[in-house]
């Protein structure tokens, strides 16, 4: 593991909750640059590998005004998320071998777009409905019947997957079926990475010569898709699949020594897919819970001031993963005094160099150090 740098003239955090295009051809001269002063050895030369999982950091999300803004009780929840992990990527792009990147991708007809559902009055409902399966057995909200055929399915077979699928997260204890927003819908702006995050990704790529993964989810539109290593729900009432496990991505993260989980929502798609992963048989073999880092200060929670407020469930996940032995962290924190083998790693590293741990370089223009 390399030592941190100081953050690059080109990262202007007041410009993270923005718009705009990267300069890509500018940004790989000056990462190239940036490696050879540094002396950054090729991502594939690492012998402690360090994924960063980052997990939906899209406009939707992440950019005030766009459509489920994850705001946090702080109302800038997800900005200031995204402010801290460029900030973090910039200063351990020695030690990030590869991002892994999520993309929440939608279309309009799915089965948590208001278009979905009609009550008596041919109504739909209003974002942040909650439908339970109580609600379905007695008809307050069904199929529209006009959406199931254009999605493969008649009326009633339509009816009968819908009382399938509330009944079966309400027997594994997830959330209710929610109605979100019209939200990641693909080909939109709404889809794209928030400009400064894909900014630093492509600069960690080009600098440690590291392709980064894209994992698509979500695209089923009979199920809810949070956890990017599995949908909500598998199987429709006949046992037909409507979604898998995600196995190609679960084994490329576990090539890892160490797994660094960021991104939003605290209290949707990073709980569920770190509850995921935290479960898989393969993980708990391999002892590898006490590799995982979640990095507490690169996320929020869902919050709707009025409406839904998912703090709580998120704050208690949370524990309940440190129970279960994986690290929460901060991104301002040196990670050379992480706990477990990132740590433990960072000091051997020290060791060898003559004793005594690599302070950070200085910090950047405008942007926050490591010593938060």
């Amino acid at each position: 593991m390399g030592p941190e740098l100081r953050l690059p003239d080109h990262y202007d955090p007041r410009r993270v909750g923005e718009v705009w295009p990267v300069p890509y051809e500018r940004r790989a001269r000056e990462a190239r640059a940036w490696a050879a002063a540094h002396g950054l050895q090729p991502a594939c030369e690492d012998r402690f590998r360090v994924a960063l999982l980052a997990i939906d950091l899209q406009n939707t999300f992440c950019t005030p005004s766009f459509e489920l803004f994850v705001a946090g009780r702080s109302g800038q929840g997800a900005v200031e998320d995204s402010r801290r992990l460029c900030a973090f990527v910039y200063r351990n792009l020695a030690r990030l071998t590869r991002i892994f990147v999520t993309l929440d991708t939608h279309q309009p007809m799915q089965i948590f777009h208001a278009i979905f559902f009609t009550d008596e009055q041919g109504e739909s409902p209003p974002p942040y409905t909650q439908i339970s399966a109580e609600d379905v057995e007695r008809g307050r909200w069904r199929p529209r019947p006009e959406v199931a055929l254009a999605l493969g399915m008649d009326e009633e077979a339509a009816l009968g997957h819908l009382r399938h699928y509330t009944r079966k997260l309400a027997g594994t204890g997830k959330y209710q079926l929610t109605v979100w927003p019209y939200h990641a819908l693909l080909g939109g702006i709404g889809h794209a990475l928030v400009s400064a995050v894909e900014e630093a990704f492509f600069f960690h790529a080009i600098a440690r010569t590291s392709q980064p993964w894209l994992e698509i989810k979500g695209r089923s539109p009979w199920t809810e898709h949070y956890s990017v290593l599995g949908p909500e729900v598998s199987e429709d009432a006949r046992g037909n699949p409507i979604g898998e496990r995600n196995v190609a991505l679960l084994e490329a993260l576990l090539e890892h020594d160490a797994i660094i989980v960021a991104g939003q929502a605290k209290s949707h798609c990073v709980a569920w897919t770190v509850e995921d992963l935290l479960a898989d048989p393969r993980v708990q073999e391999r002892g590898f819970a006490g590799r995982v880092y979640l990095l507490e200060d690169c996320t929020s929670p869902v919050v709707v001031p009025g409406v839904v407020d998912f703090t709580e469930q998120a704050e208690a996940t949370f524990r309940r993963f440190a129970a279960l032995g994986a690290h929460v962290v901060r991104s301002t924190q040196p990670m050379d005094a992480w706990p477990g083998v990132i740590g433990e790693q960072a000091g051997r590293v020290a060791k060898a160099r003559g004793g005594s741990k690599a302070p950070a370089r200085g910090g950047g223009r405008g942007g926050e150090t490591s010593a938060g």
